[in-house]
C-alpha cells in the first residue's frame, strides 16, 4: 500500500492571518512539503496542473523534476497531467525525460481537469473533451511503446515515421493512473490498457465512487488484465490533523469555511459526515480511511489533501509529522492485515521492470547513427526486436 499526498497549488489568502503567499513563497514552500513528505516515510507526492491564477503549477514536469533530484525515494506524480489540452507527443517527451531523471520514480495521472477556460488558451474545443482525452491518449500509450511511430486521428496533425526521445527508461513506459470523478467512458480506458484508476473521492459522497471504480475492476477483469481483485485502484482524500480532536475542529474551520471552492457552503460537520474529509485527532482520521476499503474494496494508493485553503507551511508540516508518525503506520498495518491475497502490489518501476524481464537483461535503446528521419526505415535503434 502506497500513502502519499498531493496538492493542487492553489494560492489562497490565510484567513486566520489575512496574508497571501506570494508565488515565490508558495512554490518553496511545496518544496519543503515534498521533501518532509519523504522525510516522515511517505511514498509519493503528486502536484495538479493548472494554467491560471491563484495557482502556481503549470509546469509540473519542471517541478517534479526539482523534487526529484533533492530526494531519494519519494515517488513524483502529478495530479493530473491535463491529458486533453496538451500535445500527447510533448506529454510523451516530457515524462520520459521526468523517468530518465528520477531514475523510475515517477508515475503521472492523466485527466480532464476542471477549468474549463483551458481550452481555448490552448487551441482546443471543450465540447470535445471526452474525444480528445480518448484519442490523446491512444497515441500517448503508443509513443511510449513502439519506436517508429506512424498516426493518424482527428484533433492533430497526423505523425509519419515519429520516434518520441528519449525512449522511456528501461524501455519501460511510466506507469499511468486515470483520474475521473464522473466518467466511465475514462473508467473503460484505463481498463483496456490495464492502467490504474485514481478516484479522486474528495468532493462526492462515496455511492458514486462505488459504482464507477466495481465498473472499472468489472472491465479490467473483462480485458483479461487479471481478475476484479487485482484492478488497481487509488483513491484521493483530505486531512486535518491534531492530538485533540476538539482542537482539530477548532483550527480547520475558519480554513474550511473560507476555501476556494467548497467555502460558505455546507457545514465542515456535514461534509465530514459525506465526504472523505476527515478532520480530528489520529484514531478518527484511522478510523475513517479504514472504512475506504469497506466501500471500494482493496487499493493500492491513498494520497491526502493538507496544503490547501490558505493553510501556512508551518501548520502544514505539522500535519505531514502527525500523518507519517501516527497516522500511516497505523494504516499500513491495518490494511495489509485486512487485505485479500490477491490484491495487486502497488506500482512500482523497480517492480515492473522485473515483471517484465525476470533475471534477464533489461533493454536500453541506444539510437543508431543519425540519418535525419525514421521515415525511411524501421526502428533506429540498435537493440530493437
Amino acid at each position: 500500500m502506497q500513502f502519499g499526498i498531493f496538492s493542487v497549488s492553489d494560492i489562497t489568502r490565510d484567513p486566520v492571518s489575512g496574508e497571501t503567499p506570494s508565488e515565490a513563497e508558495r512554490i518553496d514552500a511545496i518544496v519543503q512539503i515534498a521533501e518532509k513528505a519523504e522525510e516522515v516515510g511517505l511514498d509519493v507526492f503528486a502536484i495538479g496542473e493548472h494554467h491560471n491564477p491563484p495557482f502556481f503549477s503549470s509546469a509540473p514536469a519542471v517541478l517534479l523534476s526539482h523534487i526529484a533530484a533533492k530526494t531519494e525515494k519519494l515517488i513524483v506524480s502529478t495530479a493530473t497531467t491535463l491529458i486533453t489540452t496538451n500535445d500527447p507527443v510533448r506529454i510523451a517527451e516530457e515524462y520520459a525525460m521526468l523517468q530518465h531523471l528520477s531514475k523510475g520514480r515517477m508515475d503521472l495521472m492523466l485527466g480532464r481537469g476542471n477549468t474549463a477556460p483551458v481550452y481555448p488558451w490552448f487551441g482546443a474545443d471543450i465540447r470535445q473533451s471526452l474525444p480528445l482525452a480518448l484519442e490523446n491518449y491512444n497515441l500517448l500509450h503508443r509513443l511510449w511503446r513502439e519506436d517508429v511511430v506512424d498516426w493518424e486521428g482527428k484533433f492533430r496533425t497526423p505523425l509519419q515515421g515519429f520516434t518520441s526521445t528519449p525512449r522511456p527508461l528501461d524501455d519501460l513506459p511510466p506507469f499511468v493512473w486515470h483520474g475521473s470523478i464522473r466518467t466511465p467512458e475514462i473508467a473503460e480506458q484505463a481498463a483496456f490498457y490495464g492502467d490504474g484508476f485514481f478516484a479522486n473521492n474528495i468532493f462526492w459522497p462515496k455511492e458514486h465512487y462505488m459504482r464507477l471504480i466495481k465498473f472499472y475492476r468489472q472491465r479490467y477483469a473483462h480485458y483479461g488484465h487479471g481478475t476484479e481483485k487485482q484492478a488497481i485502484v487509488g483513491l484521493g482524500g483530505q486531512a486535518y490533523i491534531a492530538k485533540r480532536s476538539q482542537d482539530a475542529l477548532k483550527e480547520f474551520r475558519p480554513y474550511f469555511n473560507e476555501a476556494p471552492v467548497y467555502g460558505h457552503g455546507p457545514r465542515m460537520e456535514d461534509f465530514m459526515d459525506q465526504t472523505p474529509l476527515s478532520v480530528g485527532s489520529p484514531q478518527e482520521v484511522i478510523d475513517k480511511t479504514l472504512t475506504f476499503r469497506e466501500h471500494f474494496g482493496d487499493y493500492q494508493r491513498q494520497m491526502f489533501l493538507m496544503d490547501h485553503a490558505g493553510l501556512p507551511l508551518k501548520m502544514v508540516l505539522n500535519q505531514l509529522d502527525l500523518l507519517g508518525e501516527e497516522v500511516v503506520p497505523v494504516l499500513r498495518k491495518e490494511m495489509e492485515a485486512r487485505q485479500d491475497p490477491e490484491t495487486a502490489k502497488p506500482p512500482t518501476h523497480a517492480g515492473r521492470v522485473k515483471d517484465k524481464y525476470g533475471d534477464g537483461p533489461v533493454r536500453q535503446p541506444k539510437p543508431n547513427a543519425n540519418r535525419g528521419d525514421n521515415v525511411t526505415g524501421g526502428s533506429p535503434y540498435q537493440d530493437s526486436q
